[in-house]
């Protein structure tokens, strides 16, 4: 559906519910299904999920200055 209002409206689009798995996102946002997604429950679940999703997508991220001052 956000396709669809995408494609006809010409509008930024999100996608919401039940994206947990960040291939899924990365496809999402990679065949331009969406313009963003929105991660509300699963952030909350897992504050950690970007870094996750990074992780498993074989992006490599450097620490926030803050967590490299506590070494």
């Amino acid at each position: 559906m956000p396709q669809q209002i995408r494609s006809e409206a010409h509008i930024a689009t999100g996608s919401v519910g039940m994206l947990t798995d960040p291939a899924q996102v990365e496809t999402i946002l990679t065949t331009e299904q969406a313009d963003l997604v929105f991660l509300a429950r699963e952030l909350l679940r897992d504050p950690y999920w970007p870094r996750r999703a990074a992780q498993e997508l074989g992006t490599k991220l450097k620490a926030p200055v803050q967590y490299e001052r506590a070494r």
